[in-house]
């Protein structure tokens, strides 16, 4: 299927960006030299940056992010701005704190082993234990929900000169990137994702006409840090990478995408329910927005699939990263397929107000 968009460049956040893996030594190197500090550093498996944790012998520990040469300096910046904005409005908010170089600057250049620039970060690391290395209770997956609601409100009124990129990690853009069907090789699964793409596409006019705000817009498991014995349970929202100004919904969607079940089952959003209702209970959502919201979970398991599939044959060395959470996503795009367009929309809507 040819490209129906304006052909966005897929370079936009870095995602086609090579780039030699730094290793642990030059990284504590640039650690040292540009932020005065020095500690033990373990690599985090990251799909586009070099990311390292840092342990220092104060008992200190922090974040070191290596920015893929394709990420300009304006993202970064837009990436620190909002994360120093949500804590300025909400201190209680559990984000990372962006830390000043030596020279006061909260971004740093290096020369790497290629000859790229590759702009530097250190951020304060968020203690607990990822959520996609743990489970959740009812409980536990409302307050999942608030969470995602207070960081709505915190981030309603930031504004950005690079909060308008287009992204390909932002659902509403999918269409501009339908060329991505040309590297899917299964006939089945291209099939698939031509049919998701169409059922997208009758949808793709109303969420054009939904509230949009600058937002998280990965409310992933993996960028969920929680601990089971803290009253609040999510202790670090992490990873600003995919912040962009897109629909309410969209970022609604992807938190609910991320609780879908791994094997199929007849009710795709059993634990997603419970992270709506907690997120109903800090902010409200037309019946317009839960009319589409899974509609654009349908969308974004599509988008992942296009992206990741394109992606493993750009780095075949990153694909168990890449690559992580695609093979689920064909029984839930059958899930989806198998229902009507009105029988999608329904879906959620017994969370309506005018529902209830």
């Amino acid at each position: 299927m040819a490209d129906t968009g304006d052909g966005a460049p897929m370079a936009e956040g870095g995602l086609d960006g090579k780039y030699t893996p730094m290793d642990e030594t030059r990284a504590r190197t640039i650690l040292n030299d540009i932020f005065g500090k020095d500690g033990t550093l373990t690599r985090f498996d990251t799909e586009k940056d070099d990311t390292f944790r840092v342990f220092c012998a104060d008992g200190q520990a922090y974040v070191l992010k290596i920015a893929n040469p394709d990420e300009g300096r304006e993202e970064l910046d837009f990436q620190n701005s909002l994360m120093r904005h949500v804590l300025a409005y909400d201190p209680s908010i559990p984000v990372p704190q962006v830390l000043n170089a030596r020279n006061g600057n909260d971004i740093a250049t290096i020369n790497d082993s290629d000859g790229q620039d590759r702009h530097v970060r250190l951020l304060t690391f968020l203690e607990g234990t990822p959520l996609c290395e743990t489970t959740s209770q009812p409980g536990e997956r409302l307050q999942i929900g608030r969470i995602l609601a207070r960081l709505r409100l915190a981030t309603a009124e930031f504004s950005h000169p690079r909060q308008g990129r287009i992204y390909p990690w932002d659902v509403q853009h999918l269409l501009k990137f339908t060329h991505l069907l040309d590297e899917v090789d299964d006939p089945d699964q291209r099939r698939a994702l031509e049919k998701g793409v169409e059922r997208f596409r009758q949808i793709a006019p109303r969420v054009r006409e939904l509230r949009h705000q600058v937002l998280h817009n990965d409310f992933s498991k993996s960028n969920i840090v929680v601990d089971h014995d803290d009253p609040r349970f999510v202790t670090g929202i992490i990873d600003f990478g995919d912040a962009v100004h897109t629909a309410i919904a969209i970022d609604v969607s992807t938190a609910l995408l991320n609780q879908l079940p791994e094997e199929p089952q007849n009710d795709l959003f059993l634990r997603g329910r419970d992270v709506l209702a907690g997120y109903l209970e800090v902010c409200e959502l037309r019946d317009d927005e839960l009319a589409l919201v899974p509609h654009l979970v349908m969308g974004r398991v599509v988008l992942r699939a296009l992206l990741t599939l394109w992606r493993t044959k750009l780095f075949p060395q990153n694909e168990r990263y890449i690559m992580r959470n695609t093979h689920q996503g064909w029984h839930q795009l059958n899930w989806f397929l198998s229902r009507s367009v009105d029988e999608v929309s329904d879906t959620l809507m017994k969370f309506s107000p005018e529902g209830k």
